[in-house]
């Protein structure tokens, strides 16, 4: 059953993950595996993709099982990524790109003007561009505007492993945009996930939070199930809130004695 698309992808999982931080390429296919995901991003700066044959991530993480988005990772300019983006396309034969433009080394916060910038070049490119942004409603209503496939809020600083530090803004974005709206960054834990998932977001992009845990595999196999468990309650629409106690047991109808 298809969950979401992006632009001319289809995906039935809600969980993307990432390929860096892992003990070795089989640990992070193990990973995969566990979480569902049916895309992983890989950092094209970062990546050797023209490893020997048997050596590289995409002999593991291979693009006829997992879609591959591209990430435009280590980029503080728009013209970096956008040369970037342009590199991924022709060595990976894909339209995706998930666009980075960092504005802080410290925070790794993106920089919200070129990352506009990047966007404005690379949809009229032919890119189905997936921008990382900061959880600021107004930028991602210029995001959709501009004709990205979705917006990529984040949650709390790249690794820091911090969860949902704005759930406010997230619902705001939610509530303003219509492209699907992807979490990105921050997950630490299955909890994180699930409260993601429970806002309404349409998929959390991880990889840290699996990457860095003792057990990734485990830890891998949690975040599926977390963001499949927060997906149905957010669907069926949690009881309201109350602030005093309301019994479990109609009381209408109780003898007395």
């Amino acid at each position: 059953m298809v969950a979401y698309t992006l632009g001319s992808h289809e995906f039935s999982s809600r969980l993307i993950i990432g390929s860096g931080k892992y003990e070795s390429f089989e640990q992070n296919l193990a990973c995969a595996e566990a979480s569902g995901a049916e895309m992983v991003t890989v950092a094209l700066r970062r990546t050797q993709l023209d490893a020997p044959k048997g050596q590289g991530l995409l002999d593991f993480i291979s693009p006829d099982r997992f879609a591959i988005l591209p990430n435009t990772a280590g980029c503080y300019t728009a013209d970096d990524a956008i040369a970037t983006a342009r590199l991924g396309r022709e060595l990976l034969e894909t339209d995706l790109v998930k666009l980075e433009v960092i504005g802080d080394e410290r925070t790794l916060f993106p920089d919200s003007a070129a990352t506009l910038e990047a966007a404005r070049v690379l949809v009229k490119d032919g890119f189905t561009v997936l921008p990382y942004i900061t959880d600021d409603p107004v930028a991602c209503q210029q995001l959709e505007a501009i004709g990205c496939a979705a917006v990529m809020p984040l949650a709390a600083p790249i690794g820091s492993g911090l969860g949902i530090r704005n759930p406010a803004n997230l619902r705001i974005i939610l509530e303003t945009v219509e492209v699907p709206v992807i979490v990105d960054a921050g997950v630490g834990t299955a909890s994180d996930a699930a409260i993601a998932m429970e806002l309404g977001a349409t998929a959390v992009l991880m990889n840290t939070g699996i990457a860095g845990a003792k057990d990734p595999v485990k830890m891998a196999t949690s975040m599926k199930l977390a963001v499949e468990a927060g997906r149905l309650a957010y669907e069926s629409g949690r009881m309201p809130r109350r602030l005093y106690a309301s019994a479990s047991s109609p009381l209408d109808g109780i003898a007395t004695f």
